[in-house]
């Protein structure tokens, strides 16, 4: 496995919050974090059909664009009495003409588990896949798991996305009931980073 020796990388993101979150998962290592919105960098189509396919996307395009290696991710939610959807979709069911609407796509997640007689607990799982992508078109790929359940209604209103649904394995409260940093430290991107750390730092 290539270690990181650089001190600066980029995140392949737009997203403010994902780069607060990851920005602190990686404050001990005294990089110089920057995002795709300060290279000016568009969003590329993610065309995958899996988190890894869709996080390479993210990070070779920002690390090419760049010259510097790039962390991105990819996640979503995986219901098995679903059939394992929304996955990779997780987000686009939450897409309107005006924006995203995640009780929408809560609701539908609702529906159709109910619709189809899935039986109880209804079990989930977040998922989270990190790429660290370097400009020479190396890669690493570090995936993570939060098991779960999903419940209804929804509780909670931190968070964001599906997380007032979603009832981590172990706990009593949703992600939507916790603290943001309580969240982030057990969370499926709390899993893939500490992969990464382990394999990229220390």
């Amino acid at each position: 496995m290539r270690k990181f020796t650089g001190d600066r990388l980029v995140v392949a993101t737009h997203n403010t919050g994902k780069l607060e979150e990851i920005g602190d998962l990686l404050s001990p290592y005294g990089l110089t974090i920057s995002s795709n919105r300060d290279h000016d960098l568009p969003e590329p189509e993610e065309t995958g059909t899996t988190f890894v396919e869709n996080a390479r996307i993210k990070a070779h395009a920002a690390a090419k664009a760049t010259g510097l290696p790039a962390l991105a991710d990819d996640s979503g939610i995986e219901i098995d009495g679903l059939d394992g959807k929304p996955g990779v979709y997780t987000a686009d069911w939450a897409e309107t003409p005006t924006g995203r609407d995640f009780a929408m796509a809560m609701a539908r997640a609702h529906d159709e588990l109910v619709a189809g007689n899935a039986p109880k607990p209804w079990t989930a799982r977040f998922c989270c896949t990190l790429v660290m992508a370097w400009p020479d078109g190396h890669d690493e790929v570090f995936p993570g798991v939060m098991p779960g359940q999903i419940v209804w209604p929804g509780r909670g209103d931190q968070g964001h996305g599906y997380d007032p649904i979603f009832q981590p394995e172990g706990r009593d409260e949703t992600f939507g009931e916790m603290d943001r940093w309580e969240k982030n430290r057990i969370s499926h991107r709390a899993d893939a980073f500490r992969k990464l750390v382990n394999g990229l730092f220390d």
